[in-house]
C-alpha cells in the first residue's frame, strides 16, 4: 500500500535548467543606469579593539581607546560591509576626506567571500 507521501515522491521529476549565461562580456556594453542612484553605505575604518563591558562603561570624555593599528597605517574602506579599498585621511578646506591608495580588485573581493 502506498501512502500519499509515497505517491507524491514517486511523481517528482528531475528538472534541468539551461546553463547560466552572462551578458556584458568582452565586446558588449552593460547598461548600469538602472543602479546608479541606488544608495550604499560607505564606511572608513581607522581600527578596531575589543574591550569588556566594564571598561566600556568606564569610558568618558577624554578617554583614549587603543586600536589594533599603528599611526600612519591605511584606513579600510567598506561599501555595505565589504572591503573595497584602502586609503589615507586628508584635510581639504578644514574638512576630513579620504584619498584612496589601493582599490581591491573585484576578483580579490570574490575570493575573500569564500
Amino acid at each position: 500500500m502506498t501512502t500519499t507521501n509515497d505517491a507524491v515522491l514517486g511523481a517528482t521529476q528531475r528538472v534541468e535548467f539551461d546553463p547560466l549565461t552572462t551578458h556584458g562580456t568582452e565586446g558588449t556594453e552593460v547598461n548600469l543606469d538602472m543602479i546608479l542612484d541606488v544608495p550604499v553605505t560607505l564606511a572608513m575604518e581607522v581600527g578596531r579593539t575589543r574591550i569588556s563591558i566594564r571598561n566600556l562603561l568606564q569610558l568618558n570624555q577624554g578617554s583614549v581607546v587603543e586600536l589594533d593599528r599603528s599611526a600612519g597605517e591605511p584606513l579600510d574602506v567598506f561599501v555595505n560591509g565589504t572591503l573595497v579599498a584602502h586609503g589615507e585621511v586628508v584635510v581639504i578646506n578644514e574638512r576630513f576626506g579620504i584619498r584612496l591608495t589601493d582599490v581591491i580588485s573585484p576578483a580579490e573581493r570574490v575570493r575573500k567571500l569564500r
